[in-house]
């Protein structure tokens, strides 16, 4: 059964400290001692140009973690508490810092650069770092295990489809692109996220609407997306409500949205020389139909062939959904984040004690 205690939390230190009594708790706990906890693993969104790999945490990595306030200002300060609130609760347990952008950092320049000039990249580190990378590291693995097990000669597209939402090009078992950018606002339309557009086009706002950086921020990231443009919602279940319902502007949005998905398949094919197998997770990726539908059909000409019948009415399960003679898999798939950063955590703590 699920157990609820509503309380006052000042920091994340006591909320952590809370956290470890519950654990511990004769009524409800469910390890003997604090002792038992071997290590913590965080999920960090944004690591920026200084961490490729997850890593321990030392006085060093938190120095440098600092350095990434900029690159995710919504984010990084979060994390910086919730680790510094585990280390005032546990302060003998080894913390692991796991990075959604890592999995993305196998880029290669003409993948991750923008069409800038060059000091601001050297200055600022702008350029495409992408985001979601536990969960694309996670289905692209499980991905490679269908088509074989051999990374080598492999060619996956994985869509990471939910409130936010990105696209990865995954060949010979490595990142070569993807359609989050320098952040998570960058890439396919989102729930509250615009997504790509004419970088102009937001001075124009911006100077029409006398809005300020902080106020244009909101609107890109909070404002925009499928809630901004139909005025319904950033829950794709309510658009499908509207939808259905002959809503003009859910039409049109919903197909915008999915649209762009279908988009960044075919380029990211393209862009590999080929493809093996499409894969949806997250989300929305997992629970609808109507989506996987729509990006998949009439993709014969790539060697997809879609199986309608088997897609109708599969959620939050992994199924193929390709008919046995295509030559390119179509696939619906849990993703499992938490096992991905588990995993790192286990494997730089376990080095950590063979060292020790």
């Amino acid at each position: 059964d699920d157990y609820i205690k509503e309380c006052k939390l000042d920091n994340h230190s006591v909320a952590m400290k809370l956290v470890v009594e519950t654990l511990v708790s004769d009524e409800v706990g469910c390890i003997g001692s604090v002792d038992e906890i071997e290590a913590i693993g965080h999920r960090v969104v944004h690591g920026g140009p200084f961490f490729t790999e997850s890593v321990l945490v030392t006085d060093e990595v938190m120095s440098v973690l600092e350095k990434c306030n900029s690159y995710a200002p919504l984010h990084t300060p979060a994390h910086i508490m919730g680790i510094k609130g585990c280390k005032a609760a546990m302060p003998n347990t080894p913390e692991v810092l796991v990075f959604d952008t890592a999995f993305h950092q196998t880029m290669a320049p003409e993948a991750y650069m923008y069409g800038l000039s060059y000091d601001m990249y050297e200055k600022h580190g702008i350029r495409r770092y992408g985001a979601h990378g536990t969960s694309h590291r996670y289905v692209a693995g499980e991905m490679i295990k269908l088509l074989g097990g051999k990374a080598d000669g492999t060619k996956i597209v994985t869509c990471h489809i939910g409130n936010g939402s990105s696209i990865t090009a995954v060949k010979d078992g490595k990142c070569v692109d993807t359609s989050m950018g320098f952040t998570p606002a960058d890439g396919l339309c989102m729930g509250t996220r615009s997504g790509q557009i004419d970088p102009c086009a937001l001075i124009h706002i911006a100077r029409n609407e006398n809005m300020t950086y902080d106020q244009m921020d909101a609107f890109i990231n909070k404002k925009s997306g499928i809630q901004g443009l139909t005025g319904i919602s950033s829950d794709m279940r309510d658009i499908d409500d509207a939808y259905e319902a002959g809503v003009q502007i859910a039409i049109e949005g919903r197909d915008l949205y999915y649209n762009r998905v279908r988009s960044f398949v075919g380029a990211y094919a393209a862009e590999m020389g080929g493809l093996d197998l499409v894969v949806f997770t997250g989300g929305v990726g997992e629970n609808s139909d109507d989506l996987r539908e729509y990006v998949c059909k009439d993709m014969e000409f790539l060697g997809l062939e879609f199986d309608y019948e088997a897609n109708k009415g599969v959620r939050g399960q992994s199924k193929v959904l390709s008919t046995p003679n295509s030559r390119v898999k179509a696939v619906v798939a849990e993703t499992n984040e938490e096992l991905v950063i588990a995993t790192d955590t286990f494997n730089i703590v376990s080095n950590l004690n063979k060292k020790v």
